[in-house]
């Protein structure tokens, strides 16, 4: 297992696309990093300060819904989501890439993530190559209101 401290980087949406292709329970987290996360394994409700059993991520996989469309904007879709988490938590919040089970929901319905294994940072050229894939969709495609 990787430790929090020579975690390789991602650095392509590609990159991460196969990760997705190749592994279940894949998330991705918005944090200070692996480093803090695991002292406790537990986030915060941001409203109430209550603590959650598990790390609030988001997952990676490919929901059935989904059908034959292609995976990468699957992943795109995915990190284009919480692609703002670093304007409004500060600009040492960063994306990597983990593995673990489901442990419950957090109060914005997200997965809450236990049995933490640090798979990757996500480079920020993942992010950008992101929003430009989600960019070039066509069709009923429409705006999260996420600002540059």
């Amino acid at each position: 297992m990787n430790t929090p401290d020579d975690l390789p980087v991602l650095r392509t949406l590609d990159d991460l696309t196969a990760l997705v292709e190749r592994h279940d329970h894949l998330y991705v987290r918005w944090s200070r990093g692996p480093a803090a996360d695991l002292q406790s394994v537990s986030s915060r409700d941001d409203l109430t300060g209550v603590p959650m059993p598990g790390l609030s991520a988001n997952s990676l996989d490919v929901e059935p819904w989904w059908e034959d469309r292609p995976v990468k904007v699957w992943v795109a879709r995915r990190l284009h989501d919480y692609s703002h988490l670093p304007r409004e938590k500060g600009p040492d919040v960063h994306p990597w890439a983990l593995r673990g089970l489901e442990t419950g929901r957090g109060p914005d319905n997200e997965p809450l993530v236990g049995d933490v294994e640090p798979v990757g940072w996500i480079d920020v050229r993942v992010i950008e190559e992101a929003a430009d894939e989600v960019a070039r969709q066509e069709g009923v495609w429409g705006s999260l209101r996420r600002e540059a």
